[in-house]
This record gives structure tokens, sequence and C-alpha cells, in this order.
């Protein structure tokens, strides 16, 4: 089963392209991180899946592990983190960091942590926002814990109605900049349609204002690898989609 953004693979919304990787293709991983327990970041059937045929932990905030062990993941295999507490994993550092969002299944709300996640290896480091609005703590994060060669960048799904959940590109761009991120990929938008806007226009506006700004951005087809020493110039393949 795919992952959806719903307690009902009925209800949908449906995926816009197809999963770029099954799950039986995956080769063995070092680590599994998950940002927050909404249903697109954390999906059951994934999680039992990624159980049985991987041996790596999971990565979590606080609370999440609970969701977990009810599905099956041995208590071993859970690594549950406050913002600012780090793991040592794959010979990689895993922090995990602060966002603005709000977490919930079915009709519960906010009674799990949510964030964001550093990963710093000996010569490089990646910055992964989960889903966040824009927020002044991005500037402490990349003072304690940037520079970052690649930052993960949420871009979709935003409105004016609910700024502190989701920011929109231009945000995506200042957040990116507060880290002091040398490349800007985008995450969040293609796939699912959450929001009122086209389905192109949040990497539209990016690359807008990335050029305006002379910010870095990749922007791979689903399921394209990114060398973040050598990333592709932008091509503007979604225009060709939609």
């Amino acid at each position: 089963m795919e992952p959806a953004p719903s307690p009902s693979q009925l209800v949908g919304p449906k995926r816009h392209h197809p999963v770029p990787v099954e799950l039986g293709e995956l080769p063995q991983v070092d680590a599994i991180a998950i940002s927050h327990d909404h249903y697109d970041h954390l999906d059951l059937a994934t999680v039992r899946s990624l159980t049985r045929t991987q041996k790596a932990p999971f990565l979590v905030p606080l609370g999440i592990g609970a969701h977990l062990e009810r599905w099956g993941v041995p208590a071993y295999r859970i690594i549950e983190l406050d913002w600012d507490e780090e793991a040592q994993v794959g010979g990689l550092r895993f922090v995990a960091t602060a966002a603005r969002h709000f977490s919930g299944r079915s009709l519960t709300r906010n009674d799990t942590l949510w964030g964001s996640w550093v990963v710093a290896g000996r010569s490089r480091r990646v910055f992964y926002a989960g889903d966040s609005g824009y927020f002044e703590g991005y500037r402490g994060i990349g003072s304690a814990h940037g520079p970052f060669d690649l930052t993960l960048m949420p871009i979709g799904a935003y409105s004016p109605a609910w700024p502190d959940i989701h920011m929109n590109p231009e945000e995506a761009v200042n957040a990116h900049l507060d880290l002091g991120g040398k490349l800007l990929l985008p995450v969040h938008w293609a796939t699912f349609t959450l929001a009122l806007h086209p389905w192109a226009e949040p990497v539209e506006r990016l690359w807008r204002e990335a050029k305006a700004r002379d910010v870095k951005i990749a922007v791979p087809r689903p399921g394209e690898a990114v060398d973040a020493s050598a990333a592709p110039a932008v091509e503007g393949w979604w225009e060709m989609l939609h």
C-alpha cells in the first residue's frame, strides 16, 4: 500500500506520481528518521514493512515511540529524542531540532512531539525541516549546527489561513538562508494536493525567489538522485507535466 495523508487509502487524496522506490527494493539503511506522526509522515503499513525488512533504528520525536511499539517495532530499535537531544547512528550524528507545526492522529492532538533533523557527518551536514511554518528558531539552529551543505525544505501545502503550519516558498528561502544553507532541495510538494494553490505553483515561486536572492536550488524529478557537490541546473521539467 502507498502512504496517504489520511487514515484511509479510500479517502485519499491520491498520489500524483508513483512511489519512486518500492520498500522491498530499498538497500539496508542505517537509520529511519521520522519528523512527526501525521499520516503522510508516519504510515502504519510502511513502518511494519520496514520493521520486517530492515534492521535500522527508528529515530523519532518524543511520544512517537509508543505508536511504533503498538505496531510491533522492538523497543531496542526505537530512539526517542526531545529537541536538542542527539544520537550517534551509522557514523552520523542525528540531532532532533525544533519546528513550528503540530501532531495528531485520529481525534488526538499534540500528544506527541514534532520536529526537524540535523544529520551531521565528519565533513558534511544536512538539515531536514519536516513540516513547519517559518519561525525565528532557524537562526538558532543554523548557529548551533550549521552551516549546512544541503537543506530539505518544505515548500507546498501553504495558505494564509495556516501560516504557522506550512511555510510558503519565499519563507523556505528565508529559512534556508537563516540556517546557513548552501543548496536547497524542496520537499513537501508535487505528491499530494493538500491546499488550494495550483500543483506547480510552489516550485515556480521557489525558482523565482531563488534567482532573485542568488540561492542555489536543486529540483529533481520524483526519485531522481542528487549529488549536493554537483547538483544539476534546474530544468523546469514540471512545466511539461502541467
